[in-house]
């Protein structure tokens, strides 16, 4: 009887301290307050013109390269040019042996000359024989010989003199001169070296005033790149800039030459030319450097801070500050990001307040307040209970 009375009074108790302690946690929340506004910086969604610079990777070309081969083979007797200096078109370059050439050349001059006075003596046989013919004072049939003979003659005259033709094409073949006006570079050959025909590549000469850059645009971009090649103010606005491994820029501005022809279909790209002018010769064929296009937005663009956008799993999003100073998420689109500063194509309006610093400390449905940037960013103090 006695621990039934124990139990009872046990039950009693922990009864009261159940109770005392409920009572006790809805008095403690009572007395907190609610949390604090949230201190961030805003910012106001606003519209304007935008002039994105794109960066493309770009190789320096010439626009006019000669691979210099040899027309005739045989050994290298003489060098004209040292290694990388400029030359002039027509300006002498290597000398192949001449030697059989020349005397090529000699045989069939002395070919054609003997060919000649065959053909002279035909053509005297034939005119005699023709007049004896309209006295009938020969055959028919000797004038026919003697027209027969002299047409032989003539055809073995043309034979000599297109020998001969080849032959001093040969002879002049053996002087390789140069194409254009440019630089040469380095020689692939040294004196004395045996060449043949085609096979040999003796030097290479390109121009290098003008020079150009070659690009590869993505094909969606192909409509703007050709519209800004008929653009004539396209080279005044130094819409084209090249920018050097150094870091340095290259003063001249370019111009678009030539469009390919047809889109990569590996890489969906078209290569664009886009030609500079190079008196100085500070750019070199083979060069990598960035070319630097100016994009100018048609119209007005919708454009906020980039740090006021947070992504998550693929999505990017903003805080809006509403009604009662609370913060909603909204998805947005972006667009092309420039400097601290990124497009933005669906999701906003103009006149709209997003959260810019201390959006990491807000949450759906949080009261912000606006606070200077050093202190939006800082951790959000927790809720102080009421006295």
């Amino acid at each position: 009887m006695n621990n039934i009375n124990y139990i009872k009074s046990g039950l009693v108790i922990i009864s009261a301290l159940t109770l005392a302690s409920c009572g006790g946690d809805k008095s403690a929340q009572q007395q907190a307050g609610p949390p604090p506004a949230t201190p961030v910086s805003t910012y106001t969604v606003a519209t304007e013109a935008v002039t994105i610079v794109d960066t493309y990777p770009g190789v320096v070309v010439a626009l006019n390269e000669v691979e210099l081969r040899p027309q005739v083979s045989g050994y290298v007797t003489a060098i004209f040019i040292k290694d990388g200096q400029r030359v002039t078109k027509g300006q002498k370059l290597y000398e192949i042996d001449r030697t059989k050439y020349l005397a090529a050349y000699n045989a069939s001059k002395a070919n054609v000359a003997v060919a000649k006075a065959n053909r002279d003596k035909f053509k005297k046989d034939a005119d005699r024989y023709t007049k004896l013919a309209e006295q009938d004072a020969v055959a028919k049939q000797r004038v026919d010989y003697a027209a027969t003979d002299l047409a032989n003659a003539e055809s073995q005259l043309a034979a000599a003199q297109a020998e001969l033709a080849s032959a001093a094409s040969d002879l002049q073949r053996a002087v390789v001169v140069s194409p254009l006006t440019g630089t040469i570079g380095i020689s692939q050959i040294r004196l004395g070296a045996f060449v043949t025909t085609g096979s040999s590549i003796l030097n290479v000469v390109s121009t290098n005033d003008p020079i150009a850059v070659d690009i590869a645009v993505n094909q969606a971009d192909i409509p703007r790149f050709v519209a800004l090649q008929k653009d004539p103010a396209a080279l005044k606005d130094s819409t084209f800039s090249v920018q050097l491994q150094d870091g340095s820029m290259y003063k001249a501005a370019g111009r678009i030459t030539s469009i390919d022809r047809a889109v990569d279909p590996q890489t969906g790209t078209i290569k664009v030319r886009i030609s500079y002018p190079n008196p100085n010769s500070k750019l070199f064929a083979g060069m990598t450097v960035n070319l630097q296009a100016k994009n100018r937005s048609e119209g007005e663009q919708t454009v906020i801070p980039f740090k006021a956008v947070q992504e998550q799993l693929g999505e990017f999003t903003v805080y809006i500050v509403g009604d009662s100073s609370k913060a909603e998420p909204r998805i947005v689109k972006l667009g092309k990001q420039f400097d601290s500063r990124v497009i933005v194509s669906n999701g906003l309006k103009q006149g709209e307040v997003i959260v810019v610093d201390g959006a990491q400390n807000v949450k759906p449905g949080a009261v912000v307040s606006t606070a200077p940037p050093a202190q939006a960013g800082a951790q959000q103090p927790a809720a102080q209970p009421k006295k």
